[in-house]
């Protein structure tokens, strides 16, 4: 029979670039003649019946707004078997026989459980900041996030100038440093610190000393808050260098934000394509992606049970231009 209506459902952490995904996914769809349906508030939207249809109208003018239009809400235990049936029943209800999942890692394996409890073709968008999810180079929001947290340490930068202290600056990423690597190396950060890699709280502290007395009057620590303990590493920076070491959170402002060129750009390509794999695959579970510039797919089921490496070679490059050797 084929897939004639298709619903399409924003999970977990919001990205930028969400929207650009929505609104191609439905555009696409709608161009071939399906039927869309958009679940508000995540999987919770599915479960207790948060679905509307959207049309061309609904998605007009969403391309530089940040977030997703449809809403979210993180639902940890939504692969629980009573939760997969109430579900199930909300897409036959609505005669949804194609779903469109787009998030992160969590979002994914959400989807997964469901094509496999439901039998419903489903079709991941990979849509996260921190750019961890496997089978793909790179996931809608990565960029955005990484140019707005370039663009705070910039502005910490002058200050640390100004009064000559050494700031901790943590950014998003709590089980993977992808984006303290990426930022950190292009801010010129004298150090990096990410979860994949072991670090020496009295080596950076010798380093920090040696470079004082080099003549060096500040410094930028980019942290990944999945590297360990930042209060405490803060705190043992001041009591062993006897510096002014001051830290910065930057939390949610990775989040928001209009989407920048790259995030768009992704997001109309995903959602574009996502409509073409449904449609050939309409009783498998895929993820679209991209791999050196092309297009792909990738298995949901090998997706979620992967992890996605991290370039180290960027960290040993940082080092090698870093007046820091650590």
């Amino acid at each position: 029979m084929g897939i004639k209506t298709i619903g399409i459902v924003t999970p977990g952490g919001d990205a930028p670039g969400m929207n650009a995904a929505i609104r191609a996914t439905v555009r696409k769809a709608l161009s071939e003649g399906l039927r869309v349906f958009g679940i508000r508030n995540g999987f919770a939207g599915l479960i207790y019946g948060e679905i509307e249809e959207l049309d061309w109208k609904s998605v007009s003018g969403i391309m530089d707004l940040g977030g997703t239009i449809l809403h979210t809400e993180r639902f940890e235990n939504f692969s629980d078997p009573e939760n997969l049936a109430t579900a199930s029943e909300e897409l036959k209800r609505n005669r949804i026989d194609g779903l469109i999942v787009i998030g992160g890692d969590g979002s994914l394996k959400g989807g997964y459980a469901l094509h496999h409890f439901a039998k419903i073709g489903v079709v991941g968008i990979p849509a996260s900041i921190d750019n961890d999810i496997y089978g793909t180079d790179e996931t809608i929001g990565f960029d955005t996030a990484c140019n707005t947290a370039v663009d705070a340490i910039k502005n910490i930068k002058d200050t640390a100038t100004s009064y000559e202290r050494i700031f901790v600056v943590e950014v998003m990423g709590k089980k993977r440093g992808f984006i303290a690597l990426h930022v950190g190396l292009t801010v010129g950060a004298e150090a990096i610190i990410i979860p994949e890699e072991k670090f020496d709280s009295e080596r950076f502290a010798q380093e920090l000393i040696k470079g004082r007395k080099k003549g060096m009057r500040r410094a930028i620590i980019v942290y990944a808050e999945g590297a360990g303990n930042r209060e405490e590493f803060v705190r043992f920076l001041r009591e062993r260098t006897g510096f002014i070491v001051r830290e910065s959170i930057l939390g949610y402002i990775q989040r928001g934000g209009s989407p920048t060129y790259r995030s768009r750009l992704l997001g109309s390509l995903f959602g574009e394509k996502s409509i073409d794999v449904l449609l050939k695959y309409p009783e498998e579970a895929n993820m679209v992606g991209i791999k050196d510039n092309s297009l792909t797919i990738t298995s949901l089921k090998v997706v979620i049970n992967n992890e996605k490496p991290i370039n180290l070679d960027l960290l040993r490059v940082h080092r090698d231009i870093s007046v820091f050797k650590v």
